[in-house]
C-alpha cells in the first residue's frame, strides 16, 4: 500500500528536492556512511540529556538533573520494549519509465527497498539533477514512488535518492543509495508541413515534383507523340488544333537529400523573454526533420561547435529519434558544450543535398562553416534563429548608438549571405515554421560553385 507522505515527514525531503543546486556539474552528494547509525530521535533525546547534565555540573544545582530524566527514560523504554531484529542487509532497485521522452512529459520512478529484520519506516532524501522537477512523492512500506517532469530538452542526470531505513523503535537507521541514471529529453518539434526543394534532385523516386520530365502525375505541358508512348496519354484538344498527335508531358517525381546543420557555437539568451537560442534552434530543426521524413526524404544532421557531431542522411519512421539523440550531448546537465570548430566530414554532406543552417548569426565563426558548405556546391538555406535585441534604458544615448551598430552589423551579415547567392529566412518568435519557410516556395533553391 502506498500513501502520500505526511507534510511533517516529507517536508525535508521535498524541500531538498525542490531547492536544487546551482552548480553546473550535477555531481551527487557524498555517499552516506555505511553501517548502523543513530536516528534523529535518538540524537535529540541524547542531546537533551547531555545538556541537562552539563547544566547541573555548571550551576551546581542537583535539581537540574531532573531535566535529564525524561529523555533518558524515553531512550530506556525504546530500548527495553520488545522489537524485532534491526535491518542489516538493505538493498534498493530502481525502475525508471520512460528513459526517452519529450519536453513537458513525466517520468515515473519506483525505488523498491529490500531488507532483513523489522523496519519501522522509510525516509527518502532526494537530490535531483538539472532539467527535471519533482511533482509527486509517495512512500510505502517497501518502496518510494516519484513523479518527475522533464522541463527542457537535453541529456539529464536524474539524481540520487538516499533512503533511510529505520528500525521499529526509531532509534537507529541504515541508509541505501539509489542512483536514478540518465534520461534523454527530446525537443518539441515545431509545426512544419512545407518541404522546399533545390533545383536538382537525386535520381531517386520520391514525392517531390522535379523540373525534369518523367513518369509523375503532374502535367507540365504537351509534346509531339513519339513511338512507344502510351496512347491513353494523347491530348486530343491539342492534337485536333495542331493536326498531329500530341501527348501529355509529366514532371518527374524525386526524393530529396536534406541535411540540417546546427550552430551550437553559443547559447544566446534573449534579454527580455529569456528564450534560449539553442532551444529555438533544436525545436525548429526537429520540426524540419520530421516534415522531410514524412515525405520519405533522406535527412541527416550536423552540429558544429566543440566536437563536430553528424549523422549520415537516412529515412524511416525511427530515424527522427536517431537524429535527435545524436546531438543531445550538446546539452548535458545544464552544461552547454561548445568550444572549437572542426572541418565538416565529406560523408555528412552528400553531393546535391539541400543544407539548412540553423544559426542565430552571433558568432563570426559560422561563416567559415558556410564557406565550407558553399565550396561543395550544395544548395543552402540559412534560417536565422531569433536571439533577442540588447535592452537599452530610456535616455541612454550611448546604448542607443550601440544598438544601432548592432543592428547594422546583423544587416551586413545578412546582405553578405544574400550577395553570395545564399537564401536567408528569419524565424520570428511564436511564428510557425511554415511561415518561415514560405518565401522559399517562390523560387527553386540553387547550389553554389566549386
Amino acid at each position: 500500500m502506498t500513501e502520500r507522505v505526511p507534510d511533517h515527514r516529507a517536508a525535508a525531503a521535498v524541500r531538498r528536492a525542490l531547492v536544487g543546486r546551482h552548480d553546473v556539474t550535477a555531481q551527487p552528494p557524498p555517499a552516506p556512511p555505511p553501517g548502523l547509525r543513530a536516528s534523529e530521535r535518538a540524537l535529540r533525546l541524547g542531546t537533551l540529556a547531555v545538556v541537562a547534565l552539563i547544566a547541573a555540573l555548571v550551576t551546581g544545582n542537583p535539581w537540574v538533573l531532573a531535566l535529564a530524566t525524561p529523555p533518558l527514560v524515553l531512550l530506556a523504554l525504546a530500548l527495553a520494549l520488545p522489537a524485532g531484529p534491526r535491518p542489516h542487509a538493505v538493498t534498493a532497485e530502481t525502475e525508471v519509465e520512460p528513459r526517452r521522452l519529450f519536453e513537458g512529459e513525466r517520468v515515473k520512478v519506483r525505488i523498491a527497498v529490500s531488507h532483513d529484520g523489522e523496519a519501522g519506516r522509510l525516509d527518502p532524501g532526494i537530490t535531483l539533477g538539472h532539467g527535471v522537477h519533482l511533482d509527486h512523492l509517495a512512500v510505502g512500506a517497501h518502496h518510494v514512488d516519484l513523479v518527475l517532469t522533464a522541463r527542457r530538452w537535453g541529456r539529464w542526470t536524474l539524481g540520487t535518492v538516499d533512503v533511510d531505513v529505520y528500525d521499529e523503535g526509531g532509534l537507529a537507521r541504515r541508509t541505501v543509495r539509489a542512483d536514478l541514471g540518465e534520461i534523454s529529453v527530446f525537443p518539441l518539434p515545431g509545426h512544419a508541413g512545407l518541404t522546399p526543394i533545390p533545383v536538382r534532385l537525386p535520381q531517386r523516386l520520391g514525392e517531390h515534383t522535379a523540373v525534369q520530365r518523367g513518369e509523375g502525375v503532374e502535367v507540365t505541358g504537351v509534346h509531339p507523340y513519339v513511338r512507344g508512348e502510351r496512347q491513353r496519354r494523347i491530348h486530343w484538344p491539342a492534337t485536333t488544333r495542331r493536326g498531329s498527335l500530341q501527348v501529355h508531358q509529366f514532371a518527374a517525381e524525386r526524393a530529396a537529400d536534406t541535411v540540417v546543420l546546427l550552430d551550437v557555437l553559443a547559447d544566446v539568451v534573449a534579454p527580455v523573454t529569456g528564450a534560449s537560442s539553442l532551444d529555438e534552434t533544436f525545436r525548429a530543426a526537429a520540426g524540419l526533420v520530421r516534415a522531410y521524413l514524412r515525405t520519405h526524404d533522406r535527412v541527416g544532421v550536423v552540429s558544429v561547435g566543440g566536437t563536430t557531431r553528424w549523422l549520415q542522411p537516412g529515412t524511416g519512421p525511427g530515424y527522427f529519434y536517431r537524429i535527435v539523440e545524436s546531438v543531445l550531448e550538446v546539452r548535458k546537465d545544464r552544461t552547454h558544450r561548445a568550444e572549437g570548430l572542426g572541418l565538416l566530414p565529406p560523408p555528412a554532406l552528400p553531393e546535391g543535398a539541400l543544407v539548412y543552417v540553423m544559426t542565430p548569426l552571433t558568432d563570426q565563426r559560422i561563416f567559415d562553416v558556410l564557406h565550407q558548405v558553399r565550396g561543395r556546391a550544395n544548395p543552402m538555406v540559412v534560417v536565422e534563429i531569433p536571439a533577442g535585441e540588447p535592452v537599452v534604458e530610456p535616455g541612454d544615448t550611448e546604448g542607443e548608438l550601440a544598438l544601432r551598430l548592432w543592428r547594422a552589423d546583423r544587416d551586413a551579415m545578412r546582405f553578405a549571405l544574400v550577395e553570395r547567392g545564399i537564401a536567408v529566412v528569419a524565424r520570428r518568435p511564436g511564428e510557425s515554421l511554415d511561415l518561415t519557410l514560405a518565401p522559399l516556395l517562390r523560387t527553386r533553391i540553387h547550389g553554389g560553385s566549386r
